[in-house]
């Protein structure tokens, strides 16, 4: 039960060699391996939209294959630049690994031009033909791109095609590390978001600890030396045991000083016409005196000022009843 795995394990030990290579020519396998598979999702999506049919119109797959055909005769037809007269060994080898990489960029590009044309020349018609056509001009380039013993041996005779010795294979096999295009930039840039994250963190819950101490260290020094020592007296020691407690009292301001509160209020100013008739000598209201029309008026009003200046209750209500009396009809 436990040999399988390590007899499995060393099956693929090869082919895990042969990927993860650290070397500069492992790299640069690794940048063509990473876009060999890409084409699956475009398919899967494509047929999504199209809504699987397969026949399309013939001028797009005629488009399709034409690019696709066309980007396979560059990869073909086009070698790398050769490299200038009289450069000295290292940098022959670091300029032809330079011009190398720029090559394999290049014959990636070309694959993945005719996927593009072949997914909007599907879209556009309707089917997935256009596709196929591309895709199947398109997965042989990505293998001509792969650095292998015969498309080094060309690339090499056409750097050294003024004569100049290139160093080519002992630039590609210089050591590199392992990473791969999109994933490895991908993955660096959570690591150092998380190590910035986890800084962030810290830094605040130092600052929230030296905020906390500080705040301790004032309220300790406030209770040692408070700004209005108060001793406490019999009753506040008793309400302090379970007892009620009286609030403290407070000293009065300087402009509180005068008793304003108990200043006598003004008395209600009388009418003249009352100053006149309802005065008499010695101070005797003579109002009950007096007779006719105007002895009423002055009566009411006298009545009306010692209870207030506010009619009773039941004169309003009688008042308010008539007004809501509703008039009778007279209509026959």
């Amino acid at each position: 039960m436990v040999e399988r795995p390590r007899k499995r394990f060393r099956v693929l030990r090869p082919v895990i060699d042969y990927v993860l290579q650290p070397t500069q020519e492992g790299e640069l396998r690794r940048r063509v391996l990473f876009w060999i598979p890409a084409p699956l999702p475009v398919v899967g999506l494509v047929y999504f939209l199209v809504g699987g049919d397969l026949s399309a119109p013939g001028w797009t797959i005629l488009l399709a294959g034409s690019v696709g055909v066309g980007t396979l005769v560059m990869a073909m037809v086009v070698p790398p630049t050769p490299l200038p007269e009289g450069l000295a060994p290292p940098v022959s080898a670091r300029r032809s690994l330079h011009r190398y990489r720029q090559f394999v960029q290049f014959r990636v590009a070309l694959a993945l031009v005719p996927m593009v044309v072949g997914a909007l020349a599907a879209l556009s018609g309707g089917g997935m033909y256009p596709l196929f056509v591309a895709l199947a001009l398109a997965w042989p380039q990505l293998l001509l791109a792969l650095p292998t013993f015969f498309t080094i041996t060309r690339a090499r005779r056409a750097m050294e095609s003024r004569g100049t010795t290139a160093y080519l294979w002992h630039a590609l096999s210089r050591p590199a590390k392992v990473t791969w295009p999109i994933v490895t930039p991908l993955a660096r840039s959570y690591r150092s978001w998380r190590v910035e994250r986890a800084r962030r963190l810290a830094q605040e819950k130092e600052q929230d600890i030296e905020r906390d101490r500080a705040w301790k260290e004032a309220v300790d020094s406030e209770r040692a030396a408070p700004t209005e020592p108060v001793v406490p007296s019999a009753e506040e020691a008793e309400a302090e045991n379970g007892g009620l407690r009286r609030t403290r009292r407070l000293h009065a301001l300087p402009e509180e000083n005068a008793d304003a509160d108990n200043e006598p209020t003004a008395l209600i100013p009388q009418p003249e016409h009352l100053g006149e008739e309802g005065k008499g000598t010695e101070g005797e209201d003579t109002s009950s005196r007096t007779f006719g029309a105007g002895s009423t008026v002055h009566r009411a009003a006298s009545r009306l000022l010692e209870q207030g200046g506010a009619l009773s209750l039941r004169v309003r209500d009688r008042r308010r009843g008539q007004a809501n009396r509703r008039p009778p009809s007279h209509k026959p």
